[in-house]
Order: C-alpha cells, then sequence, then structure tokens
C-alpha cells in the first residue's frame, strides 16, 4: 500500500493532500530513458578507445608480425652485406690484381639512386621510416651484387689468357690440413715469444710436428735453400714470377735445391723448429712485388669455404706468435 504524503498550505493554514499526476511519472520515465542511451554512448566510446573489437585485434596481430618479418629480412640482410664485403675485398686486393685491374671503388659500389624520390609510395604511414630504409638497403645490395658479377665476368675473361699466372700464384696451405695440430698465429700485430713485446706478424704459423711434409703453394723456381736469412732458420724462398714470392721457414730438411723447378703441392721441406722458434711449426709468408701480404688471402686452392672461414677466425685472433 502506498503512503500518502501531504503538504502545508500557509494561504489556509491546513495541510492538503499531495496528488500524484500522470505526467510526472511519464517524465522521468523519459529521463531515466535519454540518461541510458547517454551512458551506453558514453560507455561505447570509451570501449571503442580502450578495448580493441576482434578485428582490431587481428589487425594489430598481422602489423606485429609484418615487423617481425621485417627484423628477420634486415637480419638476413645484414649476413648478405657481410658476406658480399668480403668478396668485394678480394675482389678488389686480390683477383684485379692478379690481372692488373683497376679497383672498383668503395662509391661506384655503394652508391645509391639520384634523381626522383623512388620511395614516396612509401611515405604516410605509421611504419613508413622503417619499410624506406629496408627498401633502400635492399636496392643497394641488388646493385652491388650486379657491380660485383659484372667484375667477376671481366676477371673471367682476364683469366682466359693467363694460366700459367693462376698455376704460379701462391694458392694452396703449404700443410695439409691432415697434419695441422692447430694454426697458431696470423697475420697481423702479436705478441713476440721472446721479448713478450707486441710486435707485427708478417706471417702465419702452422703447428704441425717436427717432419711434417711442406708443399709448394705455386708453380716456381726455387730462389734460396739455406739457413743464411737471420731468425727463419732453414728455408725455402720459391719465385713465383709475375711478382709472387713465396716464403717457408724453421725448416727441418730440405727436398729441393736453389735452382730448382717445382709445381704446385710438390714436397719442398718438413717442418723443423730451426732458427729463431719456439716451438715445431712451419713460418710461411707471400710476398707481391717485394711486399709482405696476408698469406689467408690465397687459399682458395685447398680448402673448402668451411675449412677457409674456420682458418680464418683462427687468424684474426690476436696471440701470441712462435717466432
Amino acid at each position: 500500500m502506498s503512503k500518502v504524503k501531504y503538504y502545508y498550505d500557509s494561504d489556509t493554514l491546513s495541510y492538503k493532500k499531495i496528488s500524484k499526476k500522470p505526467g510526472r511519472f511519464f517524465g522521468r520515465f523519459v529521463l531515466f530513458i535519454i540518461a541510458s542511451a547517454l551512458f551506453s554512448i558514453l560507455f561505447l566510446f570509451i570501449a571503442g578507445r580502450f578495448i580493441d573489437s576482434p578485428e582490431e585485434k587481428a589487425l594489430r596481430r598481422e602489423l606485429a608480425n609484418m615487423q617481425l618479418q621485417y627484423d628477420l629480412l634486415n637480419s638476413k640482410m645484414a649476413e648478405a652485406e657481410a658476406v658480399l664485403a668480403n668478396v668485394e675485398e678480394r675482389d678488389n686486393n686480390i683477383y684485379r690484381v692478379y690481372f692488373e685491374a683497376n679497383p672498383i671503388p668503395e662509391e661506384q659500389r655503394l652508391a645509391g639512386f639520384g634523381g626522383i624520390n623512388r620511395y614516396k609510395k612509401l611515405e604516410g604511414y605509421d611504419n613508413s621510416e622503417m619499410i624506406t630504409e629496408t627498401a633502400k638497403r635492399l636496392d643497394i645490395l641488388t646493385k652491388r651484387i650486379v657491380v660485383q658479377s659484372k667484375s667477376l665476368d671481366e676477371i673471367k675473361k682476364l683469366a682466359e689468357d693467363k694460366e700459367k699466372l693462376l698455376a704460379a700464384i701462391p694458392a694452396i696451405q703449404p700443410v695439409s690440413n691432415e697434419d695441422l695440430t692447430r694454426m697458431a698465429s696470423g697475420y697481423g700485430y702479436r705478441s713476440d715469444p721472446f721479448t713478450k713485446i707486441r710486435k707485427f706478424h708478417y706471417g702465419m704459423d702452422f703447428t704441425a710436428p717436427r717432419g711434417t711434409p711442406v708443399y709448394a703453394s705455386g708453380d716456381g723456381v726455387v730462389e734460396r735453400a739455406d739457413n743464411q736469412s737471420s731468425g727463419y732458420g732453414n728455408h725455402i724462398r720459391i719465385e713465383h714470377g709475375y711478382g709472387y714470392v713465396s716464403l717457408y721457414a724453421h725448416l727441418y730438411k730440405y727436398n729441393v735445391r736453389r735452382n730448382q723447378r717445382v709445381k704446385r703441392g710438390d714436397l719442398i721441406g718438413f717442418v723443423g723448429s730451426t732458427g729463431r722458434s719456439e716451438a715445431p711449426h712451419l713460418h710461411y709468408e707471400v710476398f707481391k712485388d717485394g711486399e709482405r701480404i696476408n698469406p689467408i688471402n690465397f687459399y682458395y686452392g685447398s680448402l673448402s669455404a668451411e675449412e677457409y672461414a674456420a682458418l680464418l677466425e683462427k687468424a684474426t685472433q690476436e696471440n701470441e706468435s712462435l717466432d
């Protein structure tokens, strides 16, 4: 039973009954409906801004996956760039030197693309910078590959008439991998085993037991086979022609004599520890036009890609030489 309500009438000085008007209830109902609608709209607006719909979640996942794929692509491009840079260095410093061809300038290899903006269509997006940089790297990498391919075509043409040069180049490792204990020291600054002072080591040291065979790394003529050079002990020098000379030091004994012609792979001596040497090993050097150069670049004739990579890693470690 509903309660009866009264109000005080000051004119008549009496209480009067409050009667309910049908219109007032209807007005309150309409006000409630409007307030509910406004609250629903406000809730949907807030939810739309802070709560993703299934479609938005799917798009965000797709965007995250695309960003991951771009990161993986950039990582693979970095690996390809490193491999290509190594090929380019060998091309300029070895292959083109062999055939007296001018090195390709780095500016030409790494040049971008001038003129119109090739990447304008990629602008205006949230990830435009990332996409544009990736596209630029890919274009430059493609151009570098084209330049290198043309260079190798040129080298191939030059090599067709230079078989004697290729046979003369000291292109194999002078000690067989099966006979090696380890590659003790490479070309570069190393600690001297006697003075402990850091100085430049001009060759490569191959540790092997005394008496291990040593092979000629290229065709040529034995220029020296003696112990008359300070520090080298019993050593051999082979004149290959075309400005190349190879040196094999600290030998136990010789298997060749002065002025003898040798072929690549011929047995010329045996590992020892004569001269300024701390332990049995072969100290090996390569000269080009009277200048010592890094022998690591001249083993393409005897090592697989995996063996070369392992040797390169060991040769770059700065440790103590054996002579």
